[in-house]
């Protein structure tokens, strides 16, 4: 016969281990586009390179940061970003800008660095606001590794959004194209030596 004290330590394995099995599951996210798979039709290709992407320490983590509200925000455990937002900023804008300017992106890649535009950007806001929109405001910058001075720019993009996690990640895609725009725009004129215009 199973001792009595026993018969308790099985029960709460068993207890804690149904309880486990019975957790909400995680949900993940990314920003980076679906591949079309069709090739860029861009006249004249613009190669470059994308540096590294800085995000705000606050929303540098695994999970999704909402706001609600004015000053309240709250971290979702169980609603998370499928890499460090960073690098899914990095690849979401590199992916449009590839589109945009009809090369890839060059970063680390062998090859003469002379015919290269180097971008960087920084997010100063990353802004998710439940049932609201979806927030970027960035710093960026734009210089040809042929010479001269970087042409530096911000952008501040909303989107608007509806309930939903799966709203605000897709208003985020959707900001993130908008800025690849603004920042093509401008790299093309760095790169055929015409004078930029940072949008307004």
């Amino acid at each position: 016969m199973i001792p009595r004290w026993q018969s308790f330590l099985v029960i709460g394995a068993l207890t804690l281990g149904l309880a486990a099995c019975a957790s909400p599951p995680i949900n993940y996210y990314t920003l980076v586009p679906v591949a079309t798979g069709s090739a860029s039709d861009v006249a004249v290709p613009v190669p470059f390179e994308l540096l590294p992407v800085g995000v705000p320490a606050q929303v540098d983590v695994p999970q999704l940061v909402i706001r609600q509200g004015g000053q309240d925000v709250v971290v979702l455990n169980g609603e998370r970003w499928i890499a460090p937002l960073a690098n899914e900023v990095h690849a979401a804008l590199a992916a449009h800008l590839a589109d945009a300017l009809g090369s890839q992106d060059l970063s680390g890649l062998p090859g003469s660095d002379q015919s290269r535009l180097r971008i960087k950007l920084d997010l100063r806001r990353f802004d998710s606001i439940a049932g609201q929109a979806a927030l970027i405001d960035a710093v960026w910058s734009v210089r040809s590794l042929k010479g001269g001075a970087a042409v530096t720019c911000t952008s501040r993009l909303s989107e608007p959004v509806g309930p939903g996690y799966d709203a605000l990640v897709q208003g985020h895609q959707q900001a993130i194209a908008r800025l690849a725009d603004e920042v093509a725009d401008v790299a093309r004129a760095v790169h055929a030596d015409r004078t930029p215009s940072c949008p307004e």
